[in-house]
């Protein structure tokens, strides 16, 4: 039963149960109104409680519900609300750990509101590239005032209980048990009588309102330039502000509507989706048993490996840090301090923790102290000799259970599992740099990994914070695989007559957060070249512009010699474009026969994204990525596709398959046009009308 409905003491308690976050699905809602009307007709009823059961008041809409029927069944949010405030009885929203969106819509129909310490309250529309539905953007500003309202519908950010307190939003802050607190209320409540206090009736009070509302619209043209929904969440209050309740509340429906038919917020809706489904994998049940993990090993205490000691420092957990060499050590312990002390400086982090964290890491030059990790992760050079090394010496230490992890970006994990007696512990944990930072894990599910340590580590990421997404045994995996053939095109369009300045300039009006070329000189263009020497031998048939390897050859790998494909300035990271390399680009075209010619950005747009579109494609044929969804959420998550186009294989749907093939098959006709053969499932969902993303 969606709410239980009971009688304490004269008052009707209708607590919603709807695990987990008792979502406002259309059970939920029937079952409120059906109270309500119960409790009205009953005259031994004095008074009505609307409390949440387990973890939450209510989370909002129900999100098994999205996209069905039911979403909008009568009765809707708005008929439920209705029937709180035409209640004849005082109802009462009893307010604990979480009120987010509709949930926090629902508590503003009531007549009180009581909440608990730490409650979290929240209208996140805007996240999803919405606005509150049901109201909230015309009675939140006139319990919480414009300004603090203003802000916490455009932010979508949580705002404890006790930041709002002092506003009109909570009549009583719930110390000890809620349940006890809101029948006194209830009570105390029916003695006073009606007419009982509707929020709807409230004026919002402000000095300057106009004034205010064109600040906020300047700040969030700043910041969401590609995202309508924060300026329509103005909009709406400002509608309330100037003509009353009735009229603003007609027009945030309107605009709500608008909003989602929106690219933009189908983009966002997606992204939410697309994390969530990445975490259920279709052949390990979501009560699979998983293994515990309480202590930590990373091998290699570089760049990567000290960013992936700290994802577990900051969950709590302790680490055993291994190095070859004291020196190697002691600079990523220094590293890693240094990491923590620009956190306390920013005021991101107390000095006392960063201490606790600093305190959790056992750094160590031997493999024996290893020997108690439930699971070790090595980040050692990118090269199958030194992980099998390494492999080989964890078979010998590590206890019998442990998990044993593979950073590797490209290689082969089942040849890596292989140097073990135990390829069902070995699992692959690609995190991207920098570690600490960066929310993306590919999870690599090797042909012998067991189940249980999949779902352990799926557990586990969501613990460290991480956007985890499963991917098969292939090279270079979802992501590198994917990016390979983006840099090749970029290459072939060097070749053609583009430069590097404006291949990345206009990948970037696109909306990446970094082009082609920039994104290499960060990475070190010497790692890229390493990959092709690789291929060169294992995959002798596929052509590679040389243009890069020239580069490498004149010495210049990036940000970290101060040279790459752009010139950079010591101890600056701003990239300069560079005549060397221009000249150098335009003498190698020459050398090969190609006469150069203009490239508009749109083709460079096409080129490059719908490189990533075919890759895609034959990733989900070939099963190393189970849904298109994933290879978004690990494009959104780990290479700056951006946030407003959902994802590469969104794109494609968004401008339609057909569109995609035809622009296939005309860069075919071109040179270099052996790249541009569509993949089947391409050929076959244009032929069908059909989407990625079904």
């Amino acid at each position: 039963m969606a709410v239980d409905y009971t009688i304490r003491g004269g008052v009707a308690v209708l607590t919603l149960d709807n695990p987990p976050v008792n979502g406002l699905g259309h059970a939920t809602r029937l079952g409120i109104v059906e109270g309500i009307e119960r409790a009205n007709d009953d005259a031994d009823v004095r008074a009505i409680v609307l409390i949440g059961a387990g973890k939450a008041f209510s989370g909002g809409a129900d999100i098994t519900e999205f996209n069905t029927p039911k979403a909008t069944q009568e009765p809707t949010l708005m008929t439920v609300i209705k029937a709180l405030e035409a209640s004849a009885k005082p109802v009462v929203a009893a307010i604990h750990a979480v009120a987010m969106g509709g949930g926090l819509e629902l508590a503003l129909g009531a007549h009180y509101r009581i909440a608990a310490p730490g409650a979290q309250i929240a209208l996140p529309e805007v996240k999803l590239g919405l606005l509150p539905g049901a109201g909230g953007t015309q009675r939140l500003p006139r319990v919480v005032g414009l300004e603090t309202a203003l802000n916490m519908i455009v932010s979508g950010a949580p705002v404890p209980s006790e930041k709002l307190a002092q506003t009109a939003l909570f009549d009583e802050l719930a110390e000890g048990d809620l349940l006890d607190r809101a029948l006194s209320f209830a009570n105390r409540a029916a003695d006073r009588g009606g007419p009982y206090p509707k929020v709807r009736d409230r004026k919002i009070e402000h000095p300057n309102a106009e004034g205010f509302i064109q600040f906020a619209r300047n700040g969030v043209a700043a910041v969401a330039k590609h995202f309508p929904a924060p300026h329509k969440c103005i909009d709406a209050v400002e509608k309330g502000v100037k003509e009353g309740f009735e009229r603003g509340l007609a027009f945030e429906r309107e605009c709500f509507l608008a909003l989602v038919q929106t690219p933009e917020s189908r983009a966002l809706r997606h992204a939410f989706f697309g994390e969530r489904a990445a975490a259920k994998i279709s052949d390990v049940p979501s009560n699979t048993p998983v293994r515990k993990i309480e202590r930590i090993g990373v091998i290699g205490a570089g760049t990567m490996g000290g960013g992936i000691a700290m994802n577990f420092l900051n969950a709590g957990l302790p680490v055993v840090l291994l190095e070859t060499k004291q020196d190697a050590l002691d600079r990523g312990l220094a590293t890693i301090r240094r990491n923590y002390e620009a956190q306390v400086k920013k005021g991101k982090l107390t000095q006392e923790k960063a201490d606790e964290r600093m305190a959790l890491i056992a750094p160590t030059l031997s493999y024996s102290d290893l020997a108690q990790a439930d699971l070790i992760i090595e980040a050692v050079f990118e090269e199958l000799s030194v992980k099998e090394q390494v492999f080989r010496q964890l078979d010998e230490v590590a206890k019998p259970g442990a998990i044993l992890a593979s950073n590797t970006s490209t290689l082969n994990l089942d040849k890596i599992a292989s140097f073990t007696k135990r390829p069902d512990d070995v699992i692959g944990m690609h995190f991207f740099s920098p570690a600490n930072v960066m929310k993306l894990l590919e999870v690599v599910r090797g042909e012998k990994t067991g189940k249980d340590v999949l779902a352990t580590v799926m557990q586990l990421a969501k613990k460290i914070r991480k956007t985890a997404v499963v991917s098969g045994v292939c090279d270079g995996f979802i992501g590198n695989r994917m990016i390979e053939q983006y840099i090749r095109q970029a290459l072939f369009m060097l070749e053609e007559g583009a430069l590097p300045a404006q291949i990345d300039r206009a990948i970037e009006s696109f909306g990446f957060a970094m082009g082609p070329f920039r994104m290499s000189d960060l990475a070190g263009n010497d790692i890229g070249w390493a990959i092709r020497k690789r291929r060169y031998r294992e995959q002798p048939e596929l052509h590679y512009s040389r243009v890069a390897d020239r580069l490498c050859e004149m010495g210049r790998f990036g940000q970290k010699t101060g040279a790459g494909w752009y010139d950079y300035q010591p101890g600056k990271r701003d990239a300069s474009p560079s005549k060397a390399v221009d000249d150098m680009i335009v003498a190698y075209s020459g050398e090969c026969g190609i006469e150069r010619r203009m490239i508009g950005d749109e083709e460079i747009v096409e080129r490059l994204v719908l490189s990533l579109v075919n890759e895609g494609a034959k990733i989900l044929e070939e099963g190393i990525a189970g849904k298109a969804s994933d290879i978004d959420m690990v494009y959104l998550a780990g290479y700056g596709f951006p946030l407003w186009r959902g994802g590469p294989m969104l794109y494609a749907d968004t401008i339609g398959l057909y569109n995609v093939e035809r622009a296939m098959r005309k860069y075919a006709r071109q040179p270099n046009g052996q790249a541009w053969r569509p993949a089947a499932r391409v050929t076959e969902l244009a032929a069908a009308d059909g989407r990625f993303n079904a």
